[in-house]
């Protein structure tokens, strides 16, 4: 049986504590969250402690971080240095050096580190970078999120945005799949942004948009922006193109841009090419909780039957080195070179 402490309870955290109530081989011994904090009925019988320290003196065997972007290198090494493995939410870290110094602290003590890429885990996404790597390349990746907020979930972004861009915080999850599908390195990145809310710090920007240029020719666009301004007009894009044709989500996220269990949602894949289309009908495809499931099976898996999680930490760093290099790019109004990991 796998001692779990879940650290911070927002929508992420919730779910993943619920996986772990629903497992079989979990325990929760314990929830942390700062503030308070409204539970789903089967988790109030939990012990909730206000601070990590105090979650940590219950000995887990596994620490879930879902906590902002900033406390994610600092909380996972901590855990790591206490002797627990790490689920840590996306992203990894808010720099590449707290990113490395994380994987470092991985390698360092043996424990597994699982980064919360949930489309990972979904069988559709999976279906997706099959066919699109069935084409070959080189790619071309058209990939976007736009969220029109309004309310509690403005709120929430204006919380986000106290450390980490739209483009970051999203970005990892689609550039993850650029990289999954090319296996190629990024070499160049080029963004621009906007700051299009005065509710937001004065040195960050709710609109942003980047290109990003692979060692092996293939290119991609991705574009993220949050705040009740934006539009639900081509808000959910899913594109890739290759010489021999394209491949494209036809009916992902049809409800609101805002809508969390919509931003994984596929439905259907259309395979084109010169000779004809092919569509792909996704009916039955996992919830949002059900994801959440399937992830932190899969950390609880690579706990018992120690796999090789090198690959894994490897491309969550990489990800990040792209997105972060958008941020850098726009910020600074020029193209940034990226370094081979």
């Amino acid at each position: 049986m796998t001692r779990v402490l879940i650290v911070g309870l927002g929508n992420m955290g919730s779910s993943h504590a619920l996986a772990h109530h629903h497992h079989p081989d979990a325990q929760i011994v314990g929830l942390v969250n700062r503030s308070p904090v409204t539970l789903p009925e089967a988790l109030q019988g939990y012990p909730l402690y206000n601070s990590f320290e105090e979650g940590m003196a219950t000995r887990p065997d596994l620490v879930v971080v879902a906590t902002y972007s900033d406390s994610h290198a600092d909380f996972a090494c901590a855990a790591m240095d206490q002797g627990a493995h790490v689920f840590v939410e996306k992203p990894l870290a808010t720099t590449v050096a707290d990113a490395d110094r994380v994987v470092a602290k991985a390698q360092q003590t043996g424990r597994k580190l699982v980064v919360g890429y949930i489309l990972r885990h979904h069988p559709s996404w999976i279906r997706l970078i099959a066919e699109a790597r069935a084409l070959g390349g080189p790619y071309v990746f058209r990939l976007n999120l736009n969220q029109q907020s309004s309310g509690a979930e403005w709120e929430t972004h204006k919380s986000l945005m106290q450390t980490t861009p739209p483009i970051v915080d999203c970005g990892v999850h689609y550039v993850d799949v650029m990289c999954q599908i090319t296996d190629a390195k990024p070499v160049r990145v080029h963004g621009m942004g906007l700051r299009l809310s005065d509710e937001i710090p004065l040195d960050m920007y709710n609109y942003g948009q980047f290109q990003v240029v692979f060692d092996d020719g293939s290119v991609g666009w991705y574009e993220a922006g949050w705040g009740p301004m934006m539009s639900e007009t081509a808000f959910f894009v899913k594109d890739i193109v290759t010489p021999l044709g394209a491949v494209s989500i036809t009916d992902g996220n049809k409800g609101a841009s805002a809508d969390i269990g919509g931003h994984t949602k596929v439905g259907g894949i259309l395979v084109h090419r010169p000779e004809g289309d092919r569509q792909i009908d996704l009916p039955d495809e996992p919830g949002h909780q059900e994801l959440c499931d399937a992830e932190q099976a899969y950390v609880l898996r690579a706990i018992a039957e120690d796999i090789d999680l090198s690959r894994h930490m490897t491309d969550a760093v990489q990800s990040l080195r792209i997105c972060l290099a958008a941020d850098e790019s726009i910020r600074t109004g020029n193209v940034v070179a990226l370094q081979e990991i």
